[in-house]
């Protein structure tokens, strides 16, 4: 009989677009849950596309949703931000990083990467 290692309240994430590889090792924390779509209530989406925020939070106020990104493009930062955003992560970062940054940004806290904080 399998034995779940998960808390009684999970951390619900949703990946937008889907990430397979990220989900499993996301999955692997044991206080995340990775879900597939925003019906299933995610407390923090991680989204690759401004665009996304806004419609996001439009149908689902209730989620902090983490812009992800490769690098630091001038202004990005504030326009994540000031289009709802809880905060700007590197994409490619250690799995165990971005955790903590969902972490963070489901407590309330806005979360910027150092990289990507800007001068």
């Amino acid at each position: 009989m399998p034995v779940t290692h998960r808390p009684a309240r999970s951390l619900r994430v949703l990946l937008d677009p889907p990430n397979p590889a990220l989900s499993v090792h996301l999955g692997l924390q044991p206080d995340i849950e990775v879900v597939t779509s925003a019906t299933a209530r995610p407390e923090v989406a991680l989204v690759e596309d401004l665009a996304s925020v806004t419609a996001l939070l439009e149908d689902h106020p209730e989620c902090r949703v983490l812009v992800a990104t490769g690098s630091a493009h001038p202004g990005l930062r504030e326009a994540a931000l000031a289009a709802g955003a809880a905060g700007l992560v590197l994409r490619d970062g250690p799995v165990g990083e971005l955790a903590e940054c969902m972490r963070r940004a489901a407590t309330g806290e806005t979360v910027v990467d150092p990289a990507l904080a800007g001068p």
